[in-house]
């Protein structure tokens, strides 16, 4: 089973692939194939990752820890 995003913690994940491309890469990607990627990731990888259950209650949402690994990534880049 694919996880699933909110609208807006897809656009927001879609953004950060499209940065991280065009940051760590030097390579621009659009809007479109930047979410084909976070398509393939939540289907095929997100469910091992998760272990194929869903979050119990009092874990981070789906959009937190997007915006924690967007962070991290941009930390990366600044250290």
């Amino acid at each position: 089973m694919a996880i699933e995003l909110s609208k807006e913690a897809r656009a927001q994940a879609i953004a950060s692939i499209e940065r991280w491309f065009q940051d760590e890469r030097d390579e621009r990607i659009g809007n479109i194939a930047a979410g084909a990627l976070l398509g393939f990731f939540l289907e095929e990888i997100g469910p091992s990752v998760r272990g194929g259950t869903g979050a119990p209650g009092g874990e981070p949402t789906r959009a937190e820890n997007w915006r924690k690994v967007d962070a991290a990534t941009r930390k990366g880049r600044k250290g």
